[in-house]
C-alpha cells in the first residue's frame, strides 16, 4: 500500500462533521474499513503530519466514549 490524499474519497462517501462556521480543526483521526482487490477486509488509520501516537490515542479513546456515552457541546451561551 502507499500513501495517499484521502479527501475525495471521504467526500465521495458523503462524510460530514457537526461544526459551527467559527470552529477550526485542529487535528483529525480517520478510520478506513478498506476492500481490498482480493475481497479480504482491511483496516487503515489516516493521520495528520503533525498527529504523534500520543494524541492518536487520545482520539480515538475519546471517539470511544462519544460513541457509548453520547457527547453534548458544553457552551456558555
Amino acid at each position: 500500500m502507499a500513501e495517499q490524499r484521502i479527501g475525495s474519497a471521504l467526500d465521495a462517501l458523503g462524510v460530514t462533521a457537526d461544526l459551527d462556521d467559527t470552529d477550526m480543526v485542529a487535528d483529525a483521526l480517520v478510520i478506513l474499513k478498506v476492500v481490498q482487490d482480493d475481497g479480504s477486509i482491511a483496516l487503515s488509520i489516516g493521520a495528520t503530519d503533525s498527529r504523534d501516537w500520543i494524541s492518536q490515542s487520545g482520539l480515538l479513546h475519546a471517539a470511544l466514549e462519544v460513541t457509548h456515552t453520547g457527547y453534548t457541546r458544553d457552551r456558555d451561551d
